[in-house]
């Protein structure tokens, strides 16, 4: 379904200026952002997967990950296609790097998924995962707002690489619980060569999150790329220096989507772990 865009301008010749995420693609008529689901049509930007849903299931919260957030709870986790980041290793490529997904998704509105969210027992809220909730900004936006307007007590949850522009992020936190933000690296070559993208906007959003909501951070740790321990050591005193409680997930790379590296060495993973914790109240290994 279509959906008329939030965060964009009009130019000249009907092009449009996205600045929803940190791209900020000049996208021409008829074509799409890089994220290959916001398209121009005759100067009008619409959101092409709005309430389009490939995934949709009650996990537990520690799942996210969130550890320190109502632990031993669960909560109904929904996703769409599509992802602003393209990493070699992505863990979900299978609906985040493909966009050719309409024919295998189902149409669920604002209404519908909100009225799931309060008849699924034993259900915190809603956690947006599976591929970048920024997105379909629109649906999750109006989806948080309306669940908020239900039932403050009601939580809601993003699994995001931070990669969004702070007028979007600013305007969609007073409807978001709690957030986990991939932090993928402590280099901006990394974030260029393996994501696609940059590091500062997503450093920014973890610090703007940090002040408005739970927040804990997921770095994978890739083999040969960003496993090193100064890398590491960076990376937690920065979080550190935002908020020494700020959890820290350490996750272990497995070979997945474009990348063939050898899964992270386990004893590197403990020696990561106790390098952050210098700077970290509490660290986290994953997948070990």
């Amino acid at each position: 379904m279509k959906k008329k865009a939030m965060f964009y301008k009009r130019l000249d010749d009907d092009k449009v200026h996205c600045y929803l995420c940190p791209h900020n693609c000049l996208i021409k008529e008829g074509d799409l952002g890089k994220c290959s689901v916001r398209l121009n049509e005759e100067g009008s930007l619409f959101s092409t997967n709005y309430g389009q849903v490939t995934a949709l299931s009650l996990d537990p919260i520690e799942k996210k990950p969130l550890k320190f957030f109502k632990p031993n709870s669960k909560i109904l986790s929904v996703g769409s296609f599509g992802c602003n980041l393209t990493c070699s290793f992505c863990q979900n490529y299978s609906i985040a790097q493909f966009t050719d997904y309409h024919s295998h998704s189902q149409q669920v509105s604002v209404r519908e998924l909100s009225d799931t969210v309060f008849n699924t027992s034993d259900n915190i809220g809603v956690a947006f995962t599976y591929n970048e909730p920024s997105i379909w900004y629109e649906y999750v936006f109006e989806s948080a707002k309306l669940i908020k307007e239900r039932d403050k007590n009601k939580s809601v949850v993003l699994v995001t690489n931070g990669f969004i522009s702070e007028e979007p992020l600013k305007e969609l936190l007073p409807f978001v619980d709690a957030m986990n933000i991939d932090l993928k690296a402590f280099s901006n070559e990394y974030y260029e060569n393996i994501c696609g993208g940059r590091i500062n906007p997503v450093l920014k959003s973890i610090e703007i999150a940090a002040k408005e909501c739970h927040v804990e951070v997921t770095t994978l740790l890739v083999t040969g790329e960003n496993d090193n321990l100064e890398e590491i050591e960076d990376l937690s005193k920065f979080l550190g220096s935002i908020d020494r409680d700020i959890p820290l997930h350490l996750a272990r790379y497995f070979p997945m989507y474009k990348m063939d590296n050898p899964p992270t060495n386990i004893d590197l993973m403990y020696e990561a772990k106790e390098i952050a914790s210098k700077h970290l109240n509490n660290v986290v290994l994953g997948n070990v």
